[in-house]
């Protein structure tokens, strides 16, 4: 898998790179110290993912992941920065971005998160999915629907735990060590919710789910 760094700092970028290119699944082919040479790097070089920080000089990261997945759609941009606050998050999602991580995540889950992203995959935060599914709630709650139809084929106990702890954000790793399944086994549970919940990803399976009342949360 091709990945480009674009970050402003120097030393987190040659950090990083050393980082991923001890992974024989990740080639890291260019780094990028902001938004506009992002831009230019990847018409060049070709990345299937770019891992993109948001609060850059010249033209920062959110305004980057617009313009490249207009130009270059087949480019998954994942966002890795900082912060969590609302604005970055609804903000980089919007423009495009697979996922949203921060910058103090596990080496693993680093590379689990890039491998989901050149995959199509929704990859998130735990705390940024549970931003995710709140705002859905608060959307949902100002705007009165009808019922959503029940699910033409219903959840097994299993798929139901599993989709619990996929929409708080878990990778398929993290979800087969807490129900002590195997991760091949896991990545099937995943593959038949998604099918049932219609869901092209995690993120919309989450969102899906929480319309349907599958996630045993409180409705205000």
């Amino acid at each position: 898998m091709r990945v480009l760094l674009v970050d402003d700092q120097a030393l987190f970028r040659e950090a990083l790179g050393t980082l991923l290119d001890v992974r024989e699944e990740i080639e890291v082919v260019g780094e990028a110290g902001d938004g506009d040479e992002a831009l230019r790097r990847s018409a060049a070089l070709s990345p299937d993912v770019v891992l993109m920080d948001l609060h850059m000089p010249v033209l920062d990261g959110i305004a980057a992941t617009r313009r490249l997945r207009a130009e270059q759609p087949a480019v998954r941009v994942l966002a890795l920065t900082t912060f969590d606050d609302d604005e970055d998050v609804f903000a980089a999602l919007r423009a495009g971005a697979v996922g949203y991580l921060l910058k103090d995540v596990a080496s693993d889950r680093l590379v689990e998160a890039l491998l989901a992203a050149a995959r199509g995959e929704s990859v998130l935060q735990p705390s940024v999915a549970a931003k995710v599914v709140a705002r859905f709630a608060q959307l949902a709650d100002t705007a009165p629907a009808p019922r959503p139809q029940p699910l033409v084929v219903p959840l097994t106990e299993r798929e139901l735990e599993v989709l619990r702890l996929l929409a708080t954000g878990r990778s398929n790793r993290e979800i087969a060590a807490a129900l002590f399944l195997a991760a091949g086994t896991v990545k099937n549970h995943v593959t038949n919710v998604l099918a049932k919940l219609g869901a092209r990803d995690r993120t919309q399976a989450a969102l899906r789910a929480r319309e349907l009342d599958l996630l045993g949360l409180p409705r205000e």
